[in-house]
């Protein structure tokens, strides 16, 4: 097993803007990805996401910097870095998400790629990877779910 990069390819049956505000805005994001998002949509922009209860010990709170909004094509951040560290390819993940229009839909091109980049040793960086395949086998779905939500609700 490579350990390189995840690739996922779903359609969508929403207008890529439709599309892009949910895989770019904290709200949107909260209703099939995080628990907690907060975070500008611009290039450059930090802030975090989280994962359980704030106010419990067990939440997992997790840096995010904004690198690419380029709407309605592209949205990009990194993520999975030591807080209080700038993210950068040798310590953190890249997410790409690249919106193509479909018929009356979109094709979303999903990545996440920088496992190996991080220098983690061979158990860890499986680990990481099966983790966040599972992650994103779970979650993708739902974003096409809460879109088809989104959509019928208009």
């Amino acid at each position: 097993m490579e350990y390189g990069s995840i690739e996922r390819e779903i359609r969508v049956e929403a207008t890529p803007e439709v599309v892009y505000a949910v895989i770019s805005t904290p709200e949107h994001l909260r209703e099939w990805w995080p628990d907690e998002a907060e975070f500008k949509p611009v290039p450059g922009a930090t802030g975090s996401i989280s994962f359980g209860e704030r106010s419990t010990p067990d939440v997992k709170v997790v840096p995010l910097t904004v690198m690419e909004a380029d709407p309605p094509r592209r949205f990009s951040f990194r993520w999975v870095y030591e807080e209080g560290e700038a993210a950068t390819s040798a310590n953190s993940l890249l997410v790409t998400f690249d919106l193509v229009p479909s018929g009356a839909g979109t094709l979303l091109r999903f990545t996440e790629t920088g496992f190996r980049e991080n220098g983690w040793e061979a158990a860890v960086l499986e680990e990481q990877y099966r983790d966040h395949v599972n992650g994103w086998d779970h979650f993708l779905p739902r974003l096409v779910t809460y879109v088809a939500r989104l959509v019928s609700a208009r």
